[in-house]
């Protein structure tokens, strides 16, 4: 198997009054051909650790391969086969679109044309327009085309679609997953847990500088001991202790969410919602409200650390 991208014992530390530690000993590999994702809540150390292997930050100590070299040695070499969109691109206002890609073009020894990139990212309509007159979706486009202009073998996506529309959302995910069906590499941090579902073949959650978990989406889903959720609510006044809910027939965990809120994980649906309902019905208990949904990586994020994924320190 060959590794795109391997990290071992990564530590990055600020001097302060006390040391801020960024990232505490983060070990990770990713075989090439692999979209991989980061995933946590603002200041977890993600963006951090992202931008370490790009060659961007120096790390504190630990080890760094990218596409089988470290940073240091060929430094030039290795940038021309890798591709950044940084979270927030700030391109010249006044350039046009193909202004803006010839000029990245430049910066690599070797590439795809101006316009070939541009037709990846669906803005050939806008190949004359300056940038200042694009749509969010579409800096956001120009920005990904820049990154791979250069062709590269390792695409660096840094909250690709924060804040976009839904519609520029998906345009994005099919560039992304575009580039991945030529065999190449992606390291990709999001917010949205839909879009790591989609996109990534294995995702890691990190927290306080250090992952958590790691696996595909699906063996982090079954990590929490069900496949679906029963979210529920009674009257506050009634609401009872939720180690009364983990004796009921396949639950496997449950939560309180807030006040007479409830959220239980189960494997089979059919089996847990009769129980709960005869059970609420003995204890004489009103239910305010019901829906059963599948288990998502948000729910991961919070069996495993108690906060929501958008939650900052």
């Amino acid at each position: 198997m060959t590794l795109a991208i391997r990290i071992a014992d990564l530590i990055k530390t600020y001097p302060g009054k006390p040391p801020v530690e960024a990232v505490r000993g983060v070990t990770l590999e990713v075989p090439t051909g692999e979209c991989f994702g980061l995933l946590g809540p603002n200041g977890a150390g993600k963006t951090t650790t992202m931008e370490i292997i790009e060659g961007l930050l120096v790390p504190t100590s630990g080890t760094v391969e990218v596409l089988g070299q470290s940073w240091g040695t060929n430094d030039r070499a290795l940038r021309d086969r890798i591709g950044i969109s940084l979270q927030e691109t700030r391109l010249a206002d006044k350039l046009t679109v193909r202004e803006t890609v010839q000029l990245f073009r430049s910066f690599h020894a070797k590439g795809t044309s101006p316009d070939e990139a541009i037709a990846r990212v669906s803005l050939q309509e806008k190949a004359r327009a300056a940038v200042d007159k694009l749509s969010g979706g579409q800096k956001q486009r120009l920005a990904v085309a820049c990154a791979l202009v250069g062709d590269p073998d390792l695409l660096f996506l840094d909250e690709p679609t924060t804040g976009l529309d839904p519609q520029s959302r998906r345009q994005l995910w099919d560039i992304i997953n575009g580039f991945k069906a030529t065999g190449r590499t992606v390291l990709l941090t999001t917010h949205y847990m839909d879009e790591a579902e989609r996109l990534c073949d294995r995702v890691a959650i990190v927290d306080h500088g250090q992952v958590i978990a790691l696996g595909t989406p699906n063996e982090l889903i079954r990590k929490v001991g069900g496949e679906n959720i029963i979210d529920f609510s009674v009257p506050e006044a009634a609401a009872f202790p939720v180690e009364e809910l983990n004796r009921l027939p396949n639950i496997s965990t449950a939560r309180a969410v807030g006040a007479g809120s409830y959220t239980l994980s189960v494997t089979e649906p059919h089996v847990a919602l009769p129980a709960v309902m005869n059970w609420l019905r003995d204890r004489r208990t009103d239910l305010l409200g019901l829906t059963t949904r599948h288990t998502t990586l948000e729910d991961v994020f919070v069996t495993l650390t108690g906060r929501q994924l958008r939650d900052g320190d």
